[in-house]
């Protein structure tokens, strides 16, 4: 039974459905140009960050997402130079693609200049990727950032975080269009695809991966179980002009990196592409409409 004097906050995920989480104490709260974001200190996940009233991540688990978007691609195209990350303000993955000295520049396009300050302030095991001198970071929005670059980037990982409010231009068709145009012959969009879980995201979910199914010739989607997102069940989109995410997954050239992870492995690649049959029916029925 809850204490009168605890404070707990809740993740409401569905109308019928919240997160709540233990709070020790509120360290940061405020509005920005586009969104309100709070920090908070638990016991449970440690600090995490809110934005408009859901967690984002938290000390705890935000290894999971960064690594899952970051080593996937990487295991697969062979020669990486040129990174955009759309979001990322919070230098999570920024931080894990500095792990490899192959890469040459990595653009951090995120439109809100008071995230990444905050970030940088309560975050900084996160946030320390910002501070590679191969990362730029962009205050921009994201799909002005990409119109009429064209032939530019090996890999791009749309970071964006859910596709309402200011980011809902990242997951429309002509966002994913212009991502096509910006990758190189060979290039590689991984993006977050959600959680088909709940009733109420299913259809987002199945409106992504339509959308990206008809822009790239290989489209496939893998998962992770990350307990602050919604249902603990997320997923992601391996979507590529060339390569194929098992099929030209290289786990030996990755394994010789002896690069440390706390969550991804070359096993773990596999598996996760492996997707129970309700997902693999939700795609399928999207894919033949």
């Amino acid at each position: 039974m809850r204490k009168s004097s605890e404070i707990w906050f809740s993740d409401l995920q569905t109308e019928d459905v919240s997160l709540d989480i233990k709070v020790k104490k509120q360290l940061f709260s405020a509005v920005s140009e586009y969104q309100q974001i709070d920090v908070f200190q638990s016991e449970a996940f440690g600090r995490f960050l809110a934005l408009d009233g859901a967690v984002i991540f938290s000390e705890a688990d935000e290894f999971i997402y960064n690594e899952m978007v970051t080593h996937v691609p990487m295991a697969v195209h062979p020669n990486v130079k040129k990174i955009l990350i759309i979001g990322g303000g919070d230098g999570g993955v920024a931080r894990e693609f500095t792990a490899y000295p192959e890469i040459e520049e990595i653009d951090v396009v995120e439109p809100d200049e008071q995230m990444v300050e905050v970030c940088r302030e309560f975050f900084p095991e996160t946030a320390k990727g910002f501070e590679d001198c191969r990362v730029h970071v962009i205050h921009q929005d994201g799909l002005r950032f990409l119109r009429g670059r064209q032939d530019e980037y090996d890999i791009i990982i749309n970071d964006a975080t859910d596709p309402f409010g200011h980011a809902e231009g990242l997951f429309t068709k002509e966002f994913y269009g212009s991502c096509y145009k910006a990758l190189k012959e060979d290039g590689i969009m991984v993006y977050q695809h959600g959680s088909p879980f709940f009733d109420e995201d299913e259809s987002a979910f199945r409106s992504m991966h339509r959308k990206v199914f008809r822009c790239f010739p290989i489209s496939r989607v893998y998962q992770a179980h990350i307990p602050t997102c919604t249902s603990g069940y997320w997923m992601f989109g391996f979507a590529s002009k060339k390569y194929h995410p098992i099929n030209d997954f290289n786990p030996q050239r990755w394994k010789e990196r002896n690069l440390k992870t706390w969550y991804y492995t070359t096993n773990l690649h596999i598996g996760a592409f492996m997707l129970p049959k309700y997902v693999e029916d939700l795609l399928e029925q999207e894919e033949e409409s």
